[in-house]
Order: C-alpha cells, then sequence, then structure tokens
C-alpha cells in the first residue's frame, strides 16, 4: 500500500517506472486502473466494508432463484 505521503503523480512515476519503454497508453492506463482498484480495495477491508464468500454465494443464488 502506498505512503499517505506519497503523492499521486509519484505513484504514476512508480508504475512508468517498472514498465517496458515500448508500453502503450492503454497500458500504461490499466496499470494505473488496477492500482486504484486494489488500493480501493484496502481501504474497503481496513473499513470492514467486506462480505464472507458464503453470503456472496447465497447472494447469488437468491439472484437466480428469481
Amino acid at each position: 500500500m502506498p505512503s499517505s505521503m506519497e503523492t499521486a503523480k509519484e505513484q504514476v512515476q512508480k508504475i512508468l517506472e517498472v514498465l517496458p519503454d515500448n508500453a502503450s497508453l492503454e497500458d500504461i492506463q490499466y496499470h494505473i486502473y488496477v492500482r486504484q482498484k486494489v488500493e480501493q480495495a484496502l481501504a474497503d477491508i481496513e473499513a470492514g466494508r467486506v462480505t464472507t464468500h458464503e453470503d456472496a454465494m447465497q447472494r447469488l443464488d437468491q439472484w437466480r432463484i428469481r
């Protein structure tokens, strides 16, 4: 997880450092998107905004029955 003091620009610079020189704009956008989603998921976990696998499967079963 990135340091809370790390700016968005610094985060993007780190991504660019590890990508190959021939990375496309689409590649860069994808990596930024994935990083944002992982960071959001970690924040959700810390805040307790999670559900168990069992609960998720029960919800899916209810939707399928309708």
